[in-house]
């Protein structure tokens, strides 16, 4: 199902946590492709995974006029899915400065530095302590 597409188109790369995506923005009817396959078949039937990838469209108006074509790796599907948004929002500002405005009052235009802690030496977790006995 992979469709075919002239090397025309413009980028855009986005990360959350571990996932980095690069996101190419051809003219069409509005289909999402990540991996080469289709965003329902990839991401499942978690609607709320569907939202952010097509939010950046729907903030500029644009959800028709253009294809997605998405290249994930790394993190899950949930942070490939926040990372795609990135992307979009980036391609879409290439295209056309006026959109970088809605993009970032939006603020999909700003990455989100949240990333899991690291675990601590004399402790279970990054934060978890062992039990403390007094006696």
């Amino acid at each position: 199902m992979a469709a075919t597409y002239p090397q025309v188109g413009t980028r855009g790369t986005g990360r959350r946590k571990e996932a980095i995506v690069r996101v190419r923005l051809v003219p069409g009817n509005g289909q999402v492709i990540i991996n080469g396959k289709s965003m329902e078949l990839y991401l499942g039937n978690r609607k709320a995974l569907h939202m952010p990838v097509k939010q950046a469209l729907a903030a500029a108006g644009v959800e028709e006029r253009y294809n997605v074509l998405v290249n994930a790796t790394g993190g899950g599907i949930v942070g490939q899915a926040f990372a795609i948004r990135m992307g979009v929002a980036r391609a879409l500002s290439a295209i056309n400065p006026d959109y970088e405005v809605a993009m970032r009052k939006e603020g999909f235009m700003t990455r989100d530095s949240r990333v899991k802690e690291r675990k601590k030496y004399g402790r279970k977790k990054a934060r978890k302590r062992f039990q403390f006995s007094k006696r």
